[in-house]
Parts: structure tokens; sequence; C-alpha cells
């Protein structure tokens, strides 16, 4: 059995999805531990669950902590906001000590770090397996730097790879003291310890970002990990006949990062920018039965492995899983980053030339994103945005990285 520690919002657990359907296809049995809310998604893609209990939606924690936290625009305010969700936190790593139990290797993600020293103690392998490229090159920036920050190389992964420890160490360090008496003598940052028993898996194209050279044989990066749709989705009624009527609309959504206190003023400026350009647009996770323009159609959660296809360009908050997901579409993106590496994405979006010039959050106003939406129309633009998805297609990273763990569980 192997089990993948994951934490965050929905997107953040698809890829880890999408690494345990390959698993399952290879015949290995896998689970992922997640808030007991997230069951129904995970296990409707055919995936086990251990449900973990503790789950912000039902513990007493102030929304505002994670409203912060999302929209942390440096990785000071992301610490800082994080400090104070640390009781939450402890017991989620308690929880997932728990989770390993009867595993045979453990997959984790950098914010899990408790299932590093978890496997160590039980004697079977880990894996750390990471959404974006973490490892220290010195070849391009890290993404909590890269188009964003002004940096040397080496400081934008002492800082990102830093934030990401602190962000697991104090509860790793409570939990281990409890379950063990002390802390492991090598309890220390565990992310550059790739090697044969601890290989490094990356959930990020080549073409998007090369895997640097200097990188050790260990660290492996194939391609993004996309999800296999349980079942072909069906559009309501309404929403094909909005799809049908006209040209391609344009999506707008900002996935969990966004806030309701945003949804007045982003759906003024998107509807005005939209006028400027006489075009469509749907706009996702920003409420329903409210009353809109014709040119204009709200929706709740719908794969966008389906939608993406049918709009014209996506223009989103710059999560790493959206911007895989616009990549593999092809179409032009138009992102406004909100917190962290989506800034990262939105510059990388730019400099591919299948995105615009990122757009400030703060400072957005409908004719900046009518010029926007007009620069993400050129045919330059959108001729970039195919290639791209066309040399996307040629790669298979879930699958070459279920590959990698089912060659550990064999020498193991």
């Amino acid at each position: 059995m192997i089990t993948i520690l994951c934490s965050g919002s929905r997107g953040d657990f698809q890829p880890y999805i999408a690494l345990a359907q390959s698993l399952k296809k290879a015949g290995i049995p896998v689970r992922i531990a997640a808030s007991k809310s997230f069951q129904e998604f995970v296990m409707q893609y055919g995936v086990d669950i251990y449900p973990l209990m503790i789950d912000y939606k039902t513990v007493d924690l102030d929304p505002r902590l994670i409203k912060q936290t999302q929209s942390a625009d440096n990785p000071l305010k992301m610490l800082f906001t994080f400090n104070k969700m640390k009781n939450f936190v402890i017991d989620m790593a308690d929880e997932m000590y728990d989770a390993c139990a009867g595993s045979d290797l453990i997959v984790y993600h950098p914010g899990c770090a408790i299932g590093y020293f978890a496997a160590e103690h039980m004697g079977i392998p880990s894996v750390l397996a990471a959404p974006f490229p973490m490892h220290r090159t010195k070849e391009v920036a890290s993404v909590i730097a890269y188009g964003h920050q002004r940096m040397p190389n080496s400081l934008s992964y002492t800082l990102l790879q830093g934030f990401l420890w602190m962000a697991a160490k104090s509860s790793a360090a409570i939990v281990l003291k409890n379950r063990l008496g002390k802390l492991p003598k090598n309890f220390a940052c565990p992310f550059e310890r790739a090697d044969e028993t601890h290989p490094a898996l990356i959930s990020c194209s080549a073409v998007v970002f090369p895997r640097p050279k200097d990188w050790n044989e260990h660290i492996h990066q194939y391609g993004y990990w996309f999800v296999e749709e349980p079942a072909d989705y069906t559009p309501s009624e309404e929403l094909a006949r909005f799809l049908s009527a006209g040209e391609k609309p344009i999506y707008f959504g900002f996935g969990s990062v966004f806030h309701e206190d945003d949804t007045d003023r982003f759906i003024q400026i998107i509807s005005e920018a939209l006028s400027l350009t006489n075009r469509r647009g749907i706009i996702s996770g920003m409420g329903s039965g409210m009353h809109l323009p014709d040119h204009m159609f709200a929706v709740g959660s719908i794969p966008h492995s389906w939608l993406f296809s049918k709009v014209s360009a996506v223009c989103h908050h710059g999560g790493a899983g959206t911007t895989a997901a616009g990549f593999k579409a092809g179409v032009p993106s138009i992102i406004i980053p909100f917190s962290n590496d989506q800034f990262a994405w939105a510059h990388r979006a730019y400099d591919l030339g299948v995105g615009t010039k990122p757009l400030s959050r703060k400072k957005l106003n409908a004719s900046d994103l009518a010029s926007a939406i007009e620069a993400a129309h050129s045919d330059q633009m959108r001729t970039n945005a195919k290639k791209l998805a066309e040399n996307i297609a040629t790669e298979n990273g879930a699958r070459d990285c279920a590959s990698v763990i089912t060659q550990l569980l064999i020498k193991a």
C-alpha cells in the first residue's frame, strides 16, 4: 500500500490524484490522506482515501486567516499567517503520521514533510512529490522569485525551501517528540536529500521549465500530472446554449484564493472589459443566481479539461494546476496573480509568449484587462499557445513518475 500525503485546496490535490490514478493502473494499491471534506472529491476519481478528522471547515478557525494565507504575496506574509494556524497544523501532522502506518511507501507533498520522518522511523522508502520545481539550480530562479523578485538564484531556493520547511518543521517536531520521545538525529530540511531510496518527483512540463542539468539523477521531471476525469462532463442546457450562441467566450476564474469580498468589483471590471472588446465571458467560482448581462454566464465547479477547450482564452490567478490546464488546452492565458508561486507562472506564460503581461490584482481596471484580452487574441499568441499544447501532449508525467515509484517498490 502506498500512502500519499497532501494538503491544501482541490487544485492542490489534483496532481496527486493523477499520480494515484497512474499507480492504480500499474496494479499498486494507493490511497490519499486528506481531510474528510475532500472524501467525495477524491473518491470520484476512483482513488481510495484515508480520511483525516481535522478539517479547517469544521474546526474553530477564523476564516480571515484562510484568506490572509491564500492572498499573501510574499513568503514572509505567508509564514506569518501560517504560524497563526499552528494548532490546526499540528493536529493534521499527527493524523498524517497515523496514516503512514501499514504502508509500504510514503509519497509526500513538501508541506507534509512529516511523511519523510514517519517513513524513516517505519523503515520504508519515501518520495518527495512536488507540484512545482523546488530543488536548487544555478539555471533559473525559484518559483517565489522568477519574474517577481530580484535576488540571486541560490537565495531564492534558500527562501523557498526554508519557507516550506518552516511551515512543516514545528508541527513535525512536536509530533515526533510525542511519538518517539526525541527528534531523529537527522531532523532537518529533507528536500535536497534525493537519492536512490528517497527520489523526488516534480509535476512540471519540461517545455515550460526545462529540467535543470545540475540536478542529481534522482530528481525526476517528466511532465505535468493531469487527472483523468471519471466520465465525460455533460453541461447544463443553459451553459450549452450560451456556448453555442456566439464566438468562444473567455474563461474567468480565480480558484480558492478568490474571496467573496472581491466579487462585485471583479464582476464589474470583467463586464466592462468584455464590453470594450465586444467579447463574451464565463465566470467561475464567483457565486450564482446573480443578474448578469447577456454576454456573461456564471458557472460553478466544472472540469477545466472540458471547459478550457471551449473558450478562446483563460483569465485566472496563476495557480500551478490552472496554469497547466490552460497550457494543455492550447489557449492563451491572462494571469492576475494573487500570491507566491502564482507570479512565477504568470511571468513564465508571458516569457513563453502564451500569456499576456501579468496584471496587478490590486490595481486591476477594465481598461488594462481589455488591453490584455486583445493581446491574448493576437494571431501570434494563439499560435504559440497551440504549439506549446502540442509539445505538452508528448509528455505523460504522472505515468512516468508512477514508474519511478514502482521501480522503487521492487527494489525495496
